[in-house]
């Protein structure tokens, strides 16, 4: 059983490293970690988070994240955003980039890949025989590294393909057995996963064209989400675009970007 102080000092350490507020998860806390604990041979939570925060950088650090993330997605998710991509986006950036070709797109919480695998093939599908001259690799991150290897493997189960294009699914998958499906070398190239707390700073060089966001910020107090949104908004190009998860919104009044519709908004 966990005690109020164990599950204290869980929070605030999560809290303090990820900006993910778990003060009102106790029973996704404990049921989560109680089993991990007595595999592992800790005799309490001290003990693990004791190890935990000796090497915040170490194993027990990252299976702490793994185990305490929720992560669900799926291809296509809110597609109302892949839409206003190909119909407004894209085309404006194909006629502002024409000069560099060089497209800049991050998926800053890439889950198990679905959602920057759906972008590359967005954007695969809008330049068509153009693509070759453009850079448009797709930068997918994640605080999880479970869940990164997952979307680097690449392998998913047929009925999670249903959402996309049958021209999609043919083009870019193969079949591996009658139930699964792998993502084929060209549509893999064209994603960089990596992972990357979104609370350190950002070690970018360039700023970006299109950041997608979604659906992470819940997890988030106010101040600690504002403060993410204005490092978006400082390593973002002007003209920019940035989708957030459409059950989600911001205050306006706290944000510099311009509100374009819900879950969108432009850096002008």
């Amino acid at each position: 059983m966990i005690t109020d102080r164990e599950f204290n000092r869980i929070v605030y350490y999560v809290k303090s490293h990820y900006g993910i507020d778990l003060s009102r998860k106790r029973v996704l806390v404990a049921g989560r970690l109680e089993n991990y604990l007595i595999r592992n041979g800790y005799n309490s939570y001290d003990e693990y988070m004791t190890e935990v925060e000796s090497c915040p950088d170490g194993a027990e650090a990252k299976n702490l994240v793994n185990a305490l993330t929720t992560n669900h997605t799926y291809f296509m998710r809110e597609s109302v955003h892949f839409e206003f991509m190909r119909k407004v986006v894209l085309p404006q950036l194909k006629v502002k980039e024409a000069g560099g070709k060089d497209l800049r797109i991050w998926s800053a919480a890439s889950s198990t890949g679905e959602e920057p695998y759906t972008l590359a093939m967005l954007l695969m599908d809008f330049f068509g025989i153009e693509h070759g001259a453009w850079d448009t690799k797709v930068l997918a991150t994640d605080i999880s590294t479970r869940v990164l290897e997952h979307a680097v493997k690449g392998v998913y189960l047929g009925e999670q393909l249903e959402p996309l294009p049958a021209k999609w699914k043919q083009r870019y998958f193969r079949a591996i057995d009658r139930d699964e499906y792998k993502v084929k070398d060209e549509l893999k190239s064209e994603v960089i996963f990596r992972q990357f707390n979104l609370m350190n700073p950002f070690p970018f060089r360039k700023r970006f064209h299109v950041v997608f966001l979604r659906n992470v910020m819940i997890y988030f107090e106010d101040d600690t989400k504002y403060q993410l949104i204005e490092k978006i908004y400082n390593h973002m190009e002007p003209g920019g675009y940035l989708f957030i998860g459409t059950t989600e919104s911001l205050d306006k009044a706290r944000i510099k970007f311009q509100y374009v519709e819900p879950s969108i908004y432009r850096k002008i």
